[in-house]
């Protein structure tokens, strides 16, 4: 037989158990997303709606919620027919009591999840569930119930069944009806909080040759199991298989477990959880014994390879307590009161792989503590009171990859100069004020939220060359003494020294060249180190630096080509910058520049530009990146900052001087014609509108009939309709005012509600003689914008004609522009409109756009001349 098989399987029922989980908690999310008193997209939430009968909801609903309502009674004709219904939740009604009579869910046939959950009093009629034959999950918890539920044959129409939950209630007895024979599919059942005092031979006959995922017998009466390991009562899961058998808060002392463990007699049982037990004195108590050789003696033939003894208060770990256990790969003790270990405490423990110890008592460690535990992988010594540990501890764990000492007394760490390497070693949140081993063997090592001082340390540490990532935040490193040299052929990648004071080590000029040697770092963390300045080529020899993390300092000035070039990542939040130079972040590709103290002068004039053509991706809220300095400015974001007199004349002022005094008259005369044109341009241009118009003395010819709808398509970003409706509706639309001319097709206006949005951009376009496309920086980001602007274009190829008008609103650069294909495209054989930043060129601009509007463009087609050339083959090259 392959023994791979029986793993694979358990496996297998592994996952299913936590889809089943899965599926429960997506189906409750779902609903509780959904606005109340709804029925949206199949789905029908009618919580708290205070129903006394069934709503009305569409035929092909899949889900359907009437929780906590005041439904009393269900029947054969409470529900329509719901055919395609495969979740319903009547939990929590407000009666406090629910009748389900017979056939209550004949129209309901194809129901997957039910739940009748917290009802208080549920009242079943024998055949309530009947015609239920794909139901699968079912919720019953907290319904007074009692074993009648099982020993009747309430289910027998669940062929399906997969899941049930029953705790809660008042099932004092289990003994299941015979058609559980039949139920083929039950894997899981909770019956946790319940009043089962026993459970003997042949009560559960129902269930034997069953294979449960998970069976929950928690907080029971057990501890009244007066028959427990007598003839009379016998083995209670003969001929059961269990993968996860739950028997936690039955207090269930040393003799119990003794009996219990006895009376399996060899049931199979994968995994076994004992959590809230009353086994061990406790600390200074003997009224109770500890486990030992005889507690576990009935588990040897039940292939146990999970055992949780966790929550307990066990004192003392005896001598071959656990010494027919040999297959057992899981062993938690945790939150017990352990505080001895005894000679061959994990005696016969050859299998063992994960031993978890945390939260116990446990003051010190000897060499003979963890004997025989030759394979273990994982041991947890989290929260213990561990000062002490013999040196040789775990010089026999040649297996040993993770050893978790967090939490702990200990003072020095001699104990790891063992030459038995450890993959992971945490000692964090000891006592450690200096590192007193020579040598530590091991590829991870935590030593954060210790006393430790002396920056120094870090050489003795990488003096082991395998050592690749050594965490030391939390510590107060303020000095630094190193008495060895760091060797180029460390292997370091991740060091993180954060909270620590590391500004003191370099204003004093110490270690300045730490970082020289550690080629192959890949992430630094220098965070809260109080930094005020980074000292000049610090970061040197940092070839492989990609991520560097300098937040939640007090840096106001960074020294240009400070940053290695190599480095991707670099998080400067949260310092006190005020203006950095936008050439120390050429190379880096994430940059997190929020919550500093940028002062909004016109020295800021090129971060500023830098910012919003940088390619780089940028952390955190746009919002968070504002002015500190002047006070009028005060949190002022900087992306909605304007460069305004800042430009690059302004500091040629002295030449401009200059040139002015050499060329006064004409400047003069310039400026004069310059300034009457700038403030009067306006009113010139409508006194020259209204003389033509008079001149001319012509009437408007009546337009020629178009099949179009509309003159035109105004296509903007939803956010900027506020500003589309005063500077173009207002002036040109008809409905806004008799003497606009335009009849415009908008969003908010013309499209029709519940249609597919992309139907009604496509019949815009194709109603309207032109399409305008307000370009601004929120239009850019609207996917349904572009794909606008995109789809107006096809008319070019489709109709010869060009409809299409671009109007750039704001401060965009041609980079921005030019990342969007469709934008490309048109700027290639058109030119766009741009929105006047004087007030006084809006009327002419307004003049401008409607003689677009109202000019046809049509498209020449190109005829391809014939041509007598002969066609000659390509050959590809590879």
């Amino acid at each position: 037989m392959d023994s791979s098989a029986p793993a694979a399987a358990y496996n297998y029922r592994i996952i299913l158990f936590y889809q089943l989980t899965v599926i429960i908690g997506g189906s409750a999310l779902a609903l509780d997303m959904m606005t109340p008193c709804s029925s949206i997209n199949r789905m029908a939430n009618f919580k708290f709606c205070n129903l006394t009968r069934m709503p009305l909801v569409s035929s092909d609903t899949l889900k359907l919620d009437l929780s906590f309502n005041y439904v009393s009674e269900i029947n054969r004709t409470f529900f329509p027919k719901l055919y395609r219904l495969v979740d319903l939740n009547l939990g929590s009604q407000k009666t406090n009591r629910l009748i389900v009579k017979k056939d209550s869910f004949r129209n309901t046939p194809n129901l997957v999840k039910l739940d009748l959950a917290t009802n208080q009093l549920l009242i079943l009629d024998p055949e309530g569930l009947a015609g239920l034959s794909q139901l699968k999950i079912l919720f019953l918890y907290y319904n007074k119930l009692n074993g009648s539920i099982l020993e009747n044959d309430y289910f027998k129409d669940l062929t399906s069944l997969e899941y049930v939950d029953l705790s809660s209630n008042e099932i004092a007895y289990l003994k299941p009806n015979p058609l559980f024979y039949h139920l083929y599919s039950l894997s899981i059942l909770i019956l946790r909080y319940n009043h089962i005092s026993s459970i003997c031979a042949g009560d559960l006959h129902s269930f034997e040759m069953k294979n449960f995922t998970f069976m929950d017998l928690s907080d029971n009466y057990f501890y009244n199991w007066e028959t427990l390991g007598s003839d009379r009562c016998g083995n209670p899961f003969r001929n059961i298989r269990f993968d996860t058998l739950l028997l936690s808060g039955n207090r269930f002392g040393v003799s119990q477990m003794q009996k219990f463990s006895s009376a399996l007699n060899g049931t199979k049982i994968i995994q076994l959880k004992l959590c809230h037990h009353i086994m061990g004195p406790g600390f200074g108590y003997n009224n109770f014994k500890d486990p030992d050789n005889r507690t576990f003696v009935g588990l040897v033939n039940s292939d146990l390879e999970i055992l949780d003894l966790s929550k307990g208060s066990i004192f003392s770990m005896q001598p071959y307590t656990y010494g027919n256990l040999t297959i057992l790969k899981v062993l938690n003790l945790a939150e017990n009161k352990i505080n001895r270990i005894e000679k061959d405490a994990f005696y016969g423990l050859n299998s063992l792989i994960n031993l978890n110890l945390a939260h116990n008592l446990l003051g010190e460690l000897y060499d003979y503590s963890f004997n025989s535990l030759t394979v273990v992988t994982v041991i947890d010594l989290e929260q213990n009171h561990i000062g002490a540990i013999q040196i040789n501890t775990f010089k026999s764990l040649s297996e040993l990859n993770t050893l978790n000492l967090r939490g702990n007394s200990m003072k020095t760490i001699t104990f790891f100069e063992s030459p038995v390497s450890i993959g992971y070693i945490f000692v964090g949140g000891n006592k450690l004020k200096s590192i007193d081993s020579s040598f530590v063997y091991s590829n991870f090592l935590d030593l954060s939220e210790n006393d430790l001082r002396d920056l120094g340390g870090l050489y003795k540490l990488l003096q082991y060359p395998l050592l690749q990532y050594v965490i030391l935040k939390r510590n107060r490193l303020s000095v630094c003494y190193p008495h060895f040299n760091i060797s180029k052929n460390n292997s370091l990648l991740h060091l993180d020294l954060s909270d620590n004071m590391i500004s003191l080590i370099w204003d004093n000029g110490q270690c300045g060249n730490i970082f020289s040697n550690l080629s192959l770092l890949g992430v630094l963390k220098l965070n809260n180190n109080l930094l005020r300045y980074l000292p000049n080529g610090i970061f040197n020899g940092l070839d492989s630096l990609q991520t560097l993390n300098l937040s939640s300092n007090l840096l106001t000035y960074l020294i240009p080509g400070i940053f290695p070039t190599n480095l991707d990542t670099v998080d400067l939040s949260k310092n006190q910058l005020y203006s950095p130079n936008p050439k120390l972040f050429l190379s880096v590709k994430t940059l997190d520049l929020t919550d500093n103290h940028y002062i909004c002068d016109c020295d800021l004039v090129y971060f500023l530009r830098w910012l919003n053509e940088t390619n780089a991706t940028l952390l955190g809220s746009p919002n968070d990146i504002y002015c500190m300095y002047p006070t009028n400015l005060l949190y002022k974001p900087l992306h909605v900052l304007e460069e305004g007199d800042c430009d690059e004349s302004e500091a040629l002022t002295t030449l401009m001087f200059s040139l002015f005094v050499l060329n006064a008259t004409i400047i003069l005369i310039g400026m004069s014609t310059v300034v009457t044109y700038t403030h009067y341009r306006g009113f010139c241009f409508v006194m020259y509108k209204r003389i033509i118009s008079f001149i001319i003395d012509t009437e408007k010819q009546e337009e020629a009939a178009d099949t179009c709808k509309y003159d035109a398509y105004l296509c903007y970003s939803g956010k900027d309709f506020q500003w589309v409706q005063d500077a173009f509706l207002q002036n040109l639309d008809t409905q806004y005012s008799d003497r606009n001319r335009f009849h415009f097709c908008f969003e908010e206006r013309d499209f029709v509600p519940g249609e597919d949005h992309i139907v009604n951009i496509r019949d815009a376009i194709w109603n309207s003689k032109k399409t305008i496309c307000v370009v601004t920086k929120q239009f850019l980001k609207d996917g349904w914008c572009v794909e606008a602007l995109n789809y107006a274009q096809s008319r070019y190829f489709t109709d010869l004609k060009d409809v299409l008008i671009m109007v750039v609103v704001g401060s965009l650069s041609q980079y921005q522009l030019m990342k969007y294909q469709p934008i490309r495209a048109y700027v290639k054989r058109c030119q766009y409109l741009k929105w006047p930043e004087d007030i006084q060129d809006v009327e002419w601009f307004l003049g401008r756009l409607s003689y677009q509007i109202l000019k046809e463009n049509k498209v020449e087609k190109k005829l391809k001349k014939s041509s007598n050339h002969e066609l000659q083959t390509i050959e590809t090259i590879s």
